[in-house]
């Protein structure tokens, strides 16, 4: 974790005092469960919620000696809490409360992680019809293809991460499970009501089959939607700075009026933000290999799969996080520019309009490759700076043949490209 991306709440999730806390949540309401079956004596669990207390550094120094952190925090809480604490953790493994408690921190960080998702979807939104039809040029391989439009493109990028939620969703559904089932899964020291009592008080749901640790395939589920998300951030970051460039501007990120963009050139204004989610997003995508490699484990358990999760657990949910954020404020305040656009697009003198030319000759009987060939051949002197694309058309006098003066003209429309745009809107947010 590094605090320059870290947010506060995100990172508390995953704190000592946060992780200590959800481990005695989960030993009192398994000692709640074990006294509704009488396991333990009824009230024992009341004596250890009021009695109960932790302190990290006390952990710490335990576990220095025995080099075990769950059995430091057990003897621990022993400290305080007194003769009842032969009770805590009956017929319980390590694994009940470690797994249990990760699937709890993934479950919150989620949350988190959609909430930051709704704040970039509203945004994106926002601008997707605040430009629906900002006419821009649209680019294959780099080059002008036809004419599209801003607000088309962020469109998709909001139709993308609508998608990412939903992925999001599942993953988090799928991550809150809990198991309490004892040494090796079978319950053979707790009842499987123990599980359920829990589970419940924990908002989570029992794990079928847990063989003493949750399996690791849920896990990467999440972490591998973590990193089709961060994918998806790149990918709108890169079309920023993309169009940030000096030779296209067409975009750029928000820069405010102290800010400086370069310690030897004053009048840089650099793309860094989205350089910095693109670099973001490579961190959270390392997370995914690990987790998925972590779903091979030794029989019923090893712990091969631990020292990864306390890496990727809190990196990849605090980098997410401040990822999302950081996005949502560059779509939010990004600054647009129409008649850059505009400039943009009729900076090659309407070759954008090739394939209308193309089509509108075969509607005339004429074959595609006879139509390709007298459309390319007008493309190519234009490139070469020879014309525009119109007046080339209009004085070659085997299209003009075949198509009318009329025609050719209306080929020429811009808002031909226009003609389904609310359509593609409505399938997207209706």
């Amino acid at each position: 974790m590094v605090p320059r991306y870290s947010r506060k709440e995100m990172v508390e999730i995953w704190s000592d005092v946060s992780k200590y806390s959800i481990w005695l949540d989960i030993e009192i309401h398994a000692l709640e469960g074990m006294e509704k079956v009488g396991i333990v004596p009824v009230g024992t669990a009341k004596i250890v919620k009021e009695k109960a207390k932790f302190d990290s550094k006390r952990i710490d120094e335990i576990e220095a000696e025995i080099k075990h952190d769950v059995l430091a925090f057990l003897t621990n809480i022993s400290e305080s809490v007194g003769p009842e604490a032969r009770f805590i953790h009956q017929g319980m493994t390590s694994s009940d409360v470690l797994d249990t408690c990760l699937n709890i921190q993934l479950k919150r960080a989620g949350e988190l992680l959609l909430n930051d998702m709704d704040l970039l979807l509203s945004s994106i939104k926002s601008q997707a019809l605040k430009y629906k039809k900002t006419i821009c040029v649209g680019r294959s391989h780099g080059i002008h293809a036809e004419p599209t439009t801003f607000g088309l493109k962020m469109l998709q990028a909001y139709a993308e991460f609508s998608r990412n939620k939903r992925r999001l969703e599942l993953s988090v559904e799928e991550i809150s499970s809990c198991a309490i089932s004892g040494s090796v899964g079978t319950f053979a020291n707790i009842d499987p009501s123990v599980e359920k009592h829990v589970a419940k008080a924990l908002g989570l749901k029992v794990e079928p089959v847990s063989t003493q640790i949750i399996p690791r395939d849920r896990h990467a589920a999440f972490f591998s939607t973590l990193g089709i998300i961060a994918s998806s951030v790149e990918r709108l970051a890169t079309e920023i700075r993309h169009l940030q460039r000096s030779e296209v501007l067409e975009v750029e990120e928000f820069f405010s009026s102290k800010q400086k963009g370069s310690s030897s050139m004053p009048h840089k204004r650099n793309p860094v933000l989205t350089e910095n989610l693109t670099g973001l997003a490579r961190v959270v995508r390392s997370s995914v290999m690990p987790a998925l490699e972590n779903i091979s484990l030794w029989h019923e358990r090893d712990i091969s799969h631990s020292s990864v999760e306390r890496f990727i657990g809190p990196d990849a949910t605090i980098t997410m996080d401040f990822a999302l954020n950081r996005l949502n404020n560059v779509v939010e305040n990004m600054v647009v520019y129409p008649d850059n656009m505009m400039k943009n697009l009729e900076k090659f003198n309407g070759l954008v309009f090739s394939q209308r030319v193309l089509l509108s000759l075969t509607q005339k009987d004429i074959s595609r490759e006879d139509s390709y060939l007298m459309v390319q051949r007008n493309s190519m002197k234009v490139w070469n700076g020879e014309g525009t694309f119109y007046e080339l058309i209009k004085k070659d006098e085997e299209i003009c043949s075949i198509l009318s003066d009329d025609e050719i003209d209306d080929i020429f429309d811009l808002n031909y490209h226009l003609k389904h745009i609310e359509e593609i809107f409505q399938r997207v947010l209706e």
